[in-house]
């Protein structure tokens, strides 16, 4: 069994593939939600520390300047990659999650495209076509879980 982290720009579709991977039956935790990132974009280090060493199959989603810090504890970091348009239409009208309607949230989110997408990905272990259905993109998760 393995822990997971799925990871990309906002409005890639991490939350609704982790929720996909949790009616599997798997243990998930999406970082945008419960207080898991503190101010300046940062997970909390030592609750993050706490649930990886509690969990030998995980899948966690989320995006942090400070992930980096956790790749050693994951056996597979996936990117979930989408085109900026995609991301910027999915921001703006999405329910779940507020960021990304202000315009200079737009701003950010392509801004983060261009300088720190390729930081991600060139760390990740899989990198995933985002528009590919979500039951398909659970399974990939699935398979990384199970490895």
């Amino acid at each position: 069994m393995a822990r997971v982290l799925l990871t990309g720009m906002s409005g890639a579709g991490k939350s609704t593939v982790l929720d996909a991977v949790a009616r599997r039956g798997y243990t998930t935790v999406d970082t945008d939600y419960d207080g898991w990132e503190l101010p300046g974009a940062l997970w909390d280090e030592p609750r993050m520390s706490a649930l990886l060493s509690q969990h030998d199959t995980i899948a966690i989603a989320g995006t942090a300047q400070n992930q980096g810090r956790f790749y050693d504890r994951f056996e597979h970091v996936i990117y979930l990659r989408v085109p900026l348009q995609v991301l910027l239409d999915r921001v703006r009208t999405r329910t779940n999650n507020p960021y990304g309607k202000t315009a200079d949230q737009r701003t950010d989110i392509t801004k983060y495209v261009a300088q720190v997408e390729p930081l991600i990905r060139r760390t990740a272990t899989l990198d995933l076509d985002g528009l590919l259905p979500v039951p398909d993109l659970a399974a990939h998760i699935e398979q990384c879980l199970r490895s």
